[in-house]
């Protein structure tokens, strides 16, 4: 059987060795090196050639999201973060997924290396089998900044890999831009994290969508998590439905709820699914398209994890392919597009 090659990259020797104790029972995995520090971790990277990392964050002479920001930049390979620092819903744990990182893991405290660690080797080897390419400079302002005139609400989702893929998306909006609400696989902590994070870098306000609201230009509402999904509702005229109730299509916040939940406002929907794992999303594009939605999916070349986007795809929910850093500009050029329904 083939073994993921994995380096720990942490300054603390004891914790070292908890995570190779940890990692070597599992047959898929083999630790090649170890590194306590940024210069021996770029060292090893060069030598023993792992397929994933484990990176901390606290490190001497160059902290560990520095490492990994260099590391997309010159040699892009799957990156664990394991650190205190990474706990759930912290804004560093956020900053090193929109870096690049697959996942963020919090070290354990005294007695908590069960609960904490428990999916560790699970998370290694998902990450050891995604997608990580050479990572193209962000434009930092936003494309098209000159009032339009918009005339359909923008529905996107995405999974593993996709807080760096919304941000490329969304950095393309405009002040003014359509109506637009995000269905993100994360936890709830790391949901307000990211709210909070892209309403400092985008142009329109980013938000935790609240029940009730309604879809205005220059909104972006980002579903809360939770107990609860985020539906689009129609009368008496387009808000939020915050909706509490089990998984969809195994997740909640679950892209497929959102997207069939606008099946009946279809031709004023423009749809995308971004890099994600598993199926989450599909059916919903399906819908939307075959019942007069524009859709799009991310090209392979450019998805970490080709999961969500291929069986939207295989489905037949996939109007065209787009390249992550062109999704933006698709997506606005269709929201101008008038529709034969009533404007928003």
């Amino acid at each position: 059987m083939n073994q993921y090659r994995v380096l720990i990259v942490d300054d603390s020797p004891t914790m070292r060795r908890l995570i190779r104790s940890i990692l070597e029972r599992d047959s898929r995995i083999l630790v090649v090196a170890e590194a306590g520090t940024a210069r021996e971790a770029r060292d090893a990277v060069n030598t023993y050639k792992p397929d994933v990392i484990s990176l901390d964050v606290e490190m001497p002479n160059m902290s560990g999201l520095e490492f990994l920001e260099r590391l997309m930049r010159h040699r892009p390979m799957p990156v664990v973060m394991v650190s205190t620092l990474t706990k759930k819903g912290s804004a560093i744990a956020v900053e090193a997924l929109s870096l690049g990182a697959i996942e963020c893991i919090e070290k354990p405290r005294l007695g908590q290396q069960r609960d904490t660690f428990s999916k560790l080797a699970d998370s290694i080897v998902l990450a050891a089998q995604a997608r990580v390419g050479v990572r193209p400079s962000r434009q930092l302002t936003p494309a098209g900044s000159q009032l339009r005139n918009f005339k359909r609400i923008c529905l996107l989702g995405g999974s593993t890999g996709a807080v760096d893929a919304l941000e490329r998306v969304l950095l393309r909006f405009p002040e003014n831009c359509p109506p637009t609400l995000v269905t993100q696989h994360m936890p709830e902590p790391f949901l307000v994290s990211f709210a909070t994070r892209l309403n400092h870098v985008v142009a329109p306000r980013v938000s935790l969508a609240e029940d009730g609201q309604k879809l205005l230009p220059g909104n972006i509402m980002i579903a809360p998590g939770g107990d609860f999904h985020l539906n689009v509702s129609t009368k008496p005229e387009f808000h939020v439905t915050l909706l509490k109730g089990p998984p969809v299509s195994g997740h909640r916040p679950s892209v497929d709820s959102m997207m069939l939940s606008a099946v009946h406002a279809a031709p004023q929907i423009v749809a995308g699914i971004l890099t994600g794992m598993g199926s989450d999303g599909a059916e919903g594009m399906r819908e939307l398209r075959a019942n007069g939605a524009k859709t799009l999916g991310q090209s392979k070349e450019t998805c970490v994890v080709f999961g969500m986007p291929k069986v939207a795809g295989q489905l037949g929910g996939i109007e065209k392919w787009v390249d992550i850093d062109k999704f933006g500009d698709e997506m606005l050029d269709l929201a101008e597009v008038p529709v034969r329904a009533a404007a928003i």
